[in-house]
């Protein structure tokens, strides 16, 4: 779990350009309302997960789990993998 909450992490900094010394970004910042990502934004990240990680995210998926820090996006795909 640790290795794809890296991952996940370090993906997000790369694709949306955050600094590795922004003391505000932690795995546990709402991404949404800090504004590290916004919808369009949100579409290309869900497009990475499924590709990345061979899983679907369904609107089902975005209904049910809270997704909206770097840690709870690591656990709804760790989740949906191990099913």
């Amino acid at each position: 779990m640790q290795d794809l909450l890296e991952q996940l992490e370090q993906h997000i900094r790369t694709r949306y350009e955050i600094e590795s010394d922004d003391d505000d970004f932690t795995v546990d910042v709402h991404l949404f309302d800090y504004g590290y990502i916004d919808s369009i934004g949100a579409t290309a990240l869900i497009a990475h997960i499924e590709k990345t990680y061979s899983i679907q995210v369904t609107n089902q998926d975005l209904m049910l789990y809270s997704m909206n820090t770097v840690r709870e996006i690591a656990d709804f795909i760790h989740k949906k993998i191990a099913r």
